[in-house]
């Protein structure tokens, strides 16, 4: 079996490369480390012993092929943050520099000048947490000096203003959002709260979260609707678990909406899950009858059951699997006398 490898990446966490696959850590326990397969749609995990460097249990298997052509890519990135980390040389030397070793059978995945320059600033000007773990005071405050920061501890920050939250109050209908490539090192997800502002849904409230569970939600608007008597109508998210439930549990008395296109998205997982890429890739009668699938979200509720049966019958044997899960996920299965 090929050694582990430990680069870190470009956010200083730790990460690990096994034959072409690259792994980034979940959490870490008085034990072991555990990684999970960078790729967000992989279910792939491993454990390895707190230094890294053996497996206490092996990767299970990955929904795709090795990242083989990304590897020299992370390496890069790494020797150009360290040398930016002990060298006053300029931007453009260190780029050079590590560049002259990069191989050209991976020329295809090569960064990006501008993004490198951008990393190598960050790296000599970083920001660090005092003793307590407090944010520094430059990042307490908006450039007109106003308080960015409603809530601080090592769970949760949330950033936003007065004048967000008023804005945030005024409106009815809420849309939250979320991303995993812009965090801090003790923290797995940005997740915001948007608002109407005049043609445009604007973020207003913004939360570093440590996971993506119920709790991480819920502890989340708790402490946003303390800051207010906020009487929202609507809420449109995505369609991850822990956010419906959070949802439901702190806002039971609004209209919850979920967002088409993160919809299209969980259908297309669900396409690649049951083997059928190719097909959809290819067959255009096939790539129609998924988008009517995903249009079903718009139609009228006393009409989705007989729009999913019409589509139904214009599917193929192979795509059975697929249309039993969206059956019994968004339209719900057929209950005896009952019906659905």
């Amino acid at each position: 079996m090929s050694q582990i490898e430990q680069p870190s990446s470009v956010k200083g966490k730790p990460m690990i490369l096994h034959e072409g696959y690259i792994y980034t850590v979940e959490r870490t326990t008085k034990t072991k480390s555990i990684f999970r397969c960078k790729n967000r749609d992989c279910k792939a995990r491993c454990h390895t012993n707190l230094s890294m460097d053996a497996f206490l249990s092996l990767p299970t298997s990955h929904c795709r092929a090795p990242q083989t052509d990304s590897v020299p890519a992370i390496r890069l990135k790494n020797e150009t943050k360290a040398h930016a980390a002990i060298t006053d040389e300029s931007t453009r030397t260190i780029i050079h520099s590590t560049l002259r070793t990069y191989p050209l059978s991976d020329a295809g995945q090569h960064p990006k000048n501008e993004p490198l320059m951008l990393m190598i600033q960050r790296q000599r000007t970083t920001e660090t947490v005092d003793a307590d773990g407090r944010l520094p005071d430059k990042l307490r405050k908006t450039y007109r000096d106003e308080g960015f920061i409603s809530h601080e501890d090592k769970k949760l920050i949330i950033f936003t203003k007065k004048t967000n939250l008023s804005i945030l109050k005024q409106n009815k209908h809420w849309f939250a959002d979320r991303t995993f490539k812009v965090c801090l090192d003790d923290y797995y997800q940005l997740f915001t709260l948007h608002a109407m502002m005049t043609i445009a849904i604007t973020p207003l409230v913004y939360g570093l979260l440590i996971g993506k569970s119920a709790e991480d939600y819920n502890l989340f608007i708790e402490k946003v609707l303390e800051q207010d008597n906020f009487q929202p109508e609507s809420i449109m998210t995505d369609f991850e678990t822990g956010t419906i439930k959070s949802v439901k549990d702190m806002l039971p008395n609004i209209l919850h909406k979920g967002c088409l296109f993160h919809f299209s998205q969980v259908v297309w997982r669900q396409v690649q899950s049951k083997g059928l890429t190719t097909k959809y890739n290819e067959d255009e009668v096939f790539r129609l009858n998924v988008k009517q699938l995903i249009a079903l979200a718009i139609v009228p509720l006393d009409q989705i059951i007989i729009g999913f049966d019409l589509i139904c019958d214009q599917f193929d044997d192979d795509a059975d699997d697929l249309l039993e899960y969206f059956e019994k996920t968004c339209i719900g299965e057929p209950k005896r006398r009952t019906g659905r």
